[in-house]
């Protein structure tokens, strides 16, 4: 072969390996999306997650032109939602609402029937939003040291969205700094348990913040404290707990967006460009705000990262206060 010929044979294999990636990433790609998305919600409607996920199921489904439709499966303390999905077709037509909870959940039960790291994969972390410490209107505790004194003088009930998930932590994590003693009644997501609390069959709760929002400015709940490293711009007169003379309660939910962990890695970016391009639009970005979820929009590698630090944190964290499953 001549010295030309080996130079055009050269550069042809070259152009070839070049155009393999988008030859492959084209392949993995198809005509997806081409059928319904489903979002698998493990916790109930009306909940922080659920909220989230709907938001992006609406821009996401109008961008790609394909409904995403919502199906709440709340259960075994966010474990029923979750072991579909990590159990689905990786195929991208499954996606999984993920929280904080799931992260603890690594620790908090022995037998899981999948693994967050292993069986899932992280496509985009989305928003965090602070918990706070809530009564109802008719306590007469107007501050965290009056709730403390409340706690010290008697037993209190407690509800949250289940065991393990971010509102039973700040609950812990609140038992635990101040010393007292409390009676943690799990319900199967945060909107029931408000609803209790609101009709005065429990003392109080640690709730995310969209959940309790719009019930603390209607003064239908007091918030006490806050567990944001600085006070929240919905919630100014609130302080944190940290000001209020307890570091220890300090903590931040979050909720993202995660597949089967084989999902072609094409499709797993394609939607967290989607999810992130999502939560960064004015629209998205205003609403979510507005509700108390402050926005991130991380991808994968990130949002990774974020999970393993947390199952790292919370594992600890659930041996210190023998946090048991339900």
């Amino acid at each position: 072969m001549t010295t030309r010929r080996l130079a055009l044979h050269a550069l042809a294999s070259a152009a070839a390996v070049s155009a393999a990636p988008s030859l492959a990433v084209a392949q993995s790609l198809g005509d997806y999306p081409s059928k319904p998305i489903r979002y698998i919600v493990p916790f109930a409607p009306g909940g922080l997650t659920d909220v989230m996920a709907r938001m992006i199921a609406l821009h996401v489904g109008t961008s790609l032109k394909q409904t995403v439709l919502v199906d709440n499966r709340a259960g075994a303390s966010a474990n029923l939602g979750a072991d579909m999905a990590a159990k689905a077709t990786p195929d991208g037509y499954t996606w999984l609402a993920v929280t904080l909870a799931h992260a603890v959940n690594q620790s908090l039960f022995s037998n899981l029937p999948y693994s967050l790291e292993k069986n899932l994969a992280p496509v985009a972390h989305l928003a965090t939003s602070p918990l706070v410490l809530v009564v109802n209107e008719s306590n007469p505790a107007k501050t965290l040291a009056d709730f403390l004194s409340q706690a010290r003088a008697k037993r209190l009930n407690a509800g949250s969205s289940g065991n393990g998930t971010p509102p039973h932590l700040g609950l812990e994590l609140l038992a635990n700094s101040a010393k007292i003693e409390v009676t943690h009644i799990p319900y199967k997501g945060g909107a029931p348990s408000l609803n209790d609390l609101l009709g005065s069959q429990l003392d109080f709760i640690v709730s995310n913040m969209p959940e309790c929002v719009a019930f603390v400015k209607s003064g239908k709940l007091r918030a006490l404290a806050v567990t944001s490293g600085k006070r929240h711009p919905l919630l100014p007169d609130v302080p944190t707990f940290t000001e209020s003379g307890m570091p220890g309660v300090e903590l931040e939910n979050w909720t993202g967006l995660m597949m089967p962990f084989d999902t072609p890695k094409a499709i797993i970016e394609k939607i967290s460009a989607e999810a992130i391009g999502a939560v960064r639009t004015k629209e998205v970005n205003e609403r979510v705000a507005a509700i108390g979820f402050t926005p991130t929009g991380l991808g994968p590698a990130e949002f990774g990262e974020i999970i393993k630090k947390d199952v790292s944190r919370w594992r600890e964290i659930v041996k210190i206060r023998n946090i048991q499953a339900a």
